[in-house]
């Protein structure tokens, strides 16, 4: 019987996201973070008797109850949130061009992010112990000082030594990074460490200078990572590990409206194939499906309304 992952917990940073409209003053407010929004369509794709826990750190004010209302009302659990007395979210707004590529301005060098594990006596890493499955980002490691990296690092090497498995997303943010060494040391670190791996063309490219996706490929041998997916945007990803097993043909969206969360809702749609056991053949094809959906509408997260009715 294949190996069942029923309970993950998606770590990182949630933030209001501000989307910005092309008529002056108008925007839509919302909460977006990578990891949550892998977190959200994870839930979404997963059977009810699955549980998924966003664990981040919030604030006490009004902005971030409502984003616990959000993510509650997401079916995501909230229950290892920690609750900052003096910090707020992040904040960042978005502006996207004709052909749907997006940039970004940032409000987030003090988030109650930064203090994830930071002087909680260990709670947050007993906490993760309980569950099966731990995905995490590049971005939640450059929002930790060096000795929480460090913390995290330890910690992931007993949590998979007790049969626990871990998963990693590049999502290299330079401005996020002290420098580029260390961005570099601690993400192949962080690659090394991990049981399914999920790094883009372009981030690892731009992060570790490869020439192009081969070259990535050929790196990732050399780590030693036994599952995961190299994503190619349209091109459709390549399996990463032993097995070469990938479908013959991704589907291409005809317009693309916003490319923000392609990546996120990328392993998402993986990650719900493979908690539930299924071959690396099927968590290709629902990664790439679920990402061709999400790009074909405005924001990080489609409104449940519209995702239910399959638009």
């Amino acid at each position: 019987m294949p190996e069942t992952f029923k309970r993950i917990a998606c770590v990182g940073e949630a933030m209001i996201e501000l989307s910005l409209g092309a008529s002056e003053g108008a925007a839509r407010v919302g909460y977006a973070g990578d990891t949550l929004n892998t977190a959200i369509y994870l839930r979404r794709l997963l059977p009810e008797d699955y549980d998924v826990e966003f664990v981040s750190a919030v604030g006490v004010d009004p902005l971030s109850d409502r984003m616990l209302s959000f993510i509650e009302s997401e079916g995501v659990g909230v229950a290892h949130m920690r609750r900052h007395p003096d910090r707020i979210p992040g904040l960042y707004a978005i502006t996207t061009d004709d052909a749907g590529e997006r940039s970004f301005t940032y409000w987030r060098s003090a988030s109650a992010a930064r203090t994830l594990f930071a002087d909680d006596g260990g709670e947050t890493f007993q906490a993760l112990s309980g569950f099966d499955l731990v995905y995490f980002s590049a971005i939640t490691l450059a929002i930790l000082s060096p000795a929480q990296r460090a913390d995290l690092f330890a910690w992931i090497d007993g949590f998979r030594a007790a049969g626990g498995k871990v998963a990693f997303d590049s999502n290299f943010r330079p401005k996020l990074w002290e420098n580029l060494a260390t961005a570099q040391k601690d993400v192949e670190t962080a690659w090394r460490k991990c049981d399914i791996a999920f790094p883009s063309v372009d981030d690892e490219i731009d992060l570790f200078g490869d020439a192009d996706a081969e070259t990535v490929m050929k790196r990732f041998e050399g780590y030693g990572v036994p599952y995961g997916a190299l994503k190619r945007g349209g091109e459709g990803p390549l399996p990463i590990g032993a097995s070469l097993e990938k479908p013959n043909s991704y589907r291409m969206v005809d317009k693309v409206v916003d490319t923000t969360a392609a990546g996120d809702s990328f392993v998402g749609g993986f990650l719900s194939q493979y908690a539930q056991g299924a071959g690396i053949g099927a968590a290709l094809l629902a990664g790439h499906e679920c990402a061709a959906r999400v790009i074909t509408c405005p924001g990080a997260i489609i409104p449940k309304e519209m995702w239910n009715a399959g638009t």
